[in-house]
């Protein structure tokens, strides 16, 4: 089965041919760096997204939060109940860890100072 991506790895924005069979890549086409075979390769088998949101304070203020690494799409609205249910006492600095391991190895991390 033939799926054709834009790669999102650079500004080139080319446009990917993947040629995949039973779920394994077995052929790239049309990228101009590596990056763009990475990228179809991981985006076909399997996708995943950096998750950014919000966390409310105790104090009722809204925190920036994001995965500090890429989940797997299909953890997502996982990831999303367990943002959903978190809190946290100001201040915050960015960076600072407010859930580990959220999804795999990737943490839930704070994206702005409050």
């Amino acid at each position: 089965m033939n799926k054709t991506l834009t790669c999102i790895e650079c500004p080139m924005g080319c446009e990917i041919t993947v040629e995949e069979e039973g779920g394994v890549v077995k052929n790239v086409s049309g990228n101009s760096c590596p990056r763009g075979k990475a990228y179809a390769e991981s985006e076909t088998v399997c996708p995943k997204r950096v998750v950014t949101s919000t966390v409310r304070a105790e104090s009722g203020e809204m925190v920036p939060v994001k995965t500090n690494k890429p989940v797997k799409k299909d953890e997502i609205f996982k990831v999303m109940e367990i943002i959903r249910k978190t809190k946290c006492h100001l201040p915050v600095q960015i960076g600072e860890v407010l859930v580990k391991n959220i999804s795999g190895d990737a943490d839930l991390i704070v994206s702005g100072n409050v």
